[in-house]
């Protein structure tokens, strides 16, 4: 990890305190980065139109008891990951070749919109419970590294 990795990271948490998601812990941001340029960024929410979790003070999934890792369909929320990508699709962007940083490890679904964007690197910092997507992201020979700061070392 270098100065630039721990930048975009920076960003990343940033843009994760926009969310609209209700749900404790679920704050997540995702950039997508081409030469050192930020294309775009994202956090999970509601779909444009849609009233979203926090304005509805709570969450369908915690009402339902479904559990992280599970059931994705069933939420409000546009993952971080895929909205970067929506902005890039609806600004004209391409983002072949890009890295994509993001808060959490991305899901199965996330990861399968990031190998078909071309994007070909993702920085995450915090882990998810998601081996499929780890196996996908092999597969598609997509580098993938768990971000560690290491100035805190």
């Amino acid at each position: 990890m270098d100065k630039w990795d721990k930048r975009f990271m920076e960003m990343c948490e940033f843009v994760s305190t926009w969310t609209s998601c209700f749900r404790a812990g679920r704050n997540i941001g995702a950039i997508i980065v081409k030469d050192k340029r930020i294309l775009t960024t994202g956090y999970n929410g509601a779909p444009a139109g849609i009233v979203s979790c926090r304005d509805k003070g709570e969450c369908l999934r915690d009402k339902l008891g479904i559990p992280s890792g599970t059931r994705q369909e069933t939420c409000y929320a546009v993952h971080a990951e895929q909205n970067a990508l929506i902005q890039a699709a609806k600004l004209g962007v391409s983002v072949e070749g890009a890295t994509l940083y993001c808060t959490h490890q991305p899901c199965t679904i996330c990861t399968r919109l990031i190998i078909n964007a071309g994007i070909k690197r993702v920085v995450y910092k915090f882990p998810y419970p998601d081996e499929f997507a780890t196996k996908l992201f092999e597969e598609a020979g997509t580098l993938v590294e768990k971000y560690e700061d290491l100035e805190k070392e």
